[in-house]
């Protein structure tokens, strides 16, 4: 389907899906202040056409999803896996593969610890244990940044995003036009770019690791700037049966296109 705004955990949610929904779901979840733009529309088909019904979605104050004033989010990081459960339901899907992303993956691990009979499998990507202590990911501060000019905005999310790319990752004008599509489908920049790194925590969670069912992949590139290889390995050891593959050359960032081969593959292989 198309995006469609659903009801969901007491806000309103943008969703879109790719593929039918009698395969087995699975749930994109994105990393902190990341729209669903940035699960790139080839890469969501690709998984369809695997057979999986692929769901992305804007968190709350990204995208098209529900805004709150920048600067003083009334929320937490629990609100926010509470989101992708709302979601599930909302959709209609008890259970779902979960793959996440640097904030994204903290989401899924509280969400696999905390629900477990929602999770098929889950897939952590440029991930640490509750992020390994590091800000979830979150940049350096941005309160320089007029983040109402679509150009200095976009440039300023055009060059985080290559700062914390491997080099792998050189094609300046396809994220130009990515955070362009997102700029323009976002009612606040300034709530994208602020509200996560000040949502509340929820309660710990690290030490339930343990209790994940679910099988788990750990996809982590070896040039990650903000998660050390040390992060994913310290997952490996503290979910049981997980599985670390290292993506070499990439950094803190969604998949390259140059590894999708790769890296849609393993998501397939391990959702089968």
């Amino acid at each position: 389907m198309g995006a469609a705004t659903l009801p969901a955990n007491g806000i309103e949610i943008c969703v879109e899906t790719f593929g039918e929904r009698i395969d087995p779901a699975l749930l994109l979840i994105a990393g902190g202040a990341n729209s669903m733009d940035w699960w790139e529309d080839e890469f969501c088909r690709r998984l369809a056409a695997g057979g999986r019904y692929v769901i992305r979605y804007d968190h709350r104050d990204t995208g098209r999803s529900t805004c709150f004033p920048a600067g003083a989010p009334p929320y937490s990081t629990q609100d926010m896996a509470d989101d992708a459960l709302g979601l599930l339901d909302a959709l209609g899907t008890h259970r779902a593969h979960i793959v996440g992303l640097s904030l994204g993956s903290v989401l899924a691990q509280r969400i696999a610890v905390e629900r477990p009979e929602r999770v098929r499998t889950l897939t952590l990507m440029a991930a640490g244990p509750e992020a390994g202590g590091q800000d979830n990911g979150a940049p350096a501060s941005r309160d320089e940044t007029d983040w109402t000019d679509r150009t200095v905005a976009v440039d300023r999310i055009v060059a985080d995003t290559l700062n914390r790319a491997g080099p792998l990752t050189f094609d300046e004008g396809h994220f130009r036009r990515i955070a362009e599509r997102a700029f323009d489908r976002t009612t606040d920049m300034a709530a994208t770019q602020t509200n996560h790194w000040l949502a509340a925590p929820g309660a710990p969670i690290r030490g339930r690791l343990g209790e994940i069912t679910a099988p788990t992949l750990i996809l982590h590139g070896t040039q990650d700037p903000l998660f050390p290889l040390a992060q994913a390995r310290a997952l490996e050891r503290e979910i049981p049966e997980a599985t670390l593959v290292t993506l070499t050359g990439v950094g803190h960032e969604f998949p390259p296109r140059v590894v999708w081969d790769v890296v849609l593959t393993l998501i397939l292989d391990h959702t089968a």
